[in-house]
């Protein structure tokens, strides 16, 4: 009988892999793939669930701004349409943009340039250019009044001989004086010159002369 010298071994039996247990036995080795995919719904379920809160939260910090752009609106719409009452252009209405140009008869500009037309013309052009010394637009207005109406008077004694003509003269007149006297008016918060043709050019170019 031959002896045997190689190490010891254990027992093959204990090296083999392990077979599968029977169904409905768990073993400590292998671990169950339901608990991995019970992990990853739950993974999963908290994942889609999280953000309905983040939009809740979000919905909750733009809950107030409805309310503040719907007042934006109203502040705009307050300060582009209220009109103070001092920049209405009506007669007898305190207007503080003619109020800062001085007339040398102390009048207000806007009643003092609506005198050229008003105050018999041509006489009232007349005696503006006599009175009035420091402001243009008064001075403008008279001369254009005293050229134009002293070439109205002429045009009446020309057809004096005719009742018709010289009653069409005279409407004409009253419209003309109307016109002129409504657009000094209007004109003197801005200084604006309406010229009439021929003679709103001849009284400009005189008064630049002057």
């Amino acid at each position: 009988m031959a002896a045997n010298f190689a190490p010891y071994q254990d027992i093959p039996e204990s090296s083999r892999a392990f077979s599968p247990p029977p169904q409905g036995v768990s073993s400590p080795r292998i671990a169950s793939p339901r608990t991995s995919l019970e992990r990853t719904r739950n993974l999963g379920s908290s994942t889609l669930t999280s953000p309905p809160s983040r939009a809740y939260e979000q919905h909750d910090y733009f809950q107030g701004q409805p309310h503040q752009e719907a007042a934006s609106p109203e502040v705009e719409r307050v300060a582009w349409n209220a009109v103070p009452s001092t920049s209405r252009s009506g007669f007898g209405r305190p207007r503080e943009d003619v109020d800062m140009f001085t007339t040398s008869l102390g009048w207000r500009l806007d009643y003092e340039a609506c005198l050229a037309y008003l105050l018999l013309p041509p006489a009232g052009g007349v005696l503006l250019l006599v009175l009035e010394h420091q402001s243009d637009y008064v001075r403008f207005h008279a001369w254009q009044s005293s050229l134009l109406f002293a070439f109205a008077f002429v045009i009446h004694i020309i057809f004096s001989w005719s009742s018709f003509i010289s009653w069409v003269l005279f409407v004409g007149d009253i419209v003309g004086i109307g016109w002129l006297t409504w657009r000094a008016y209007l004109d003197a918060a801005t200084l604006d010159r309406y010229e009439v043709p021929f003679f709103g050019p001849l009284a400009s170019s005189i008064l630049d002369d002057e």
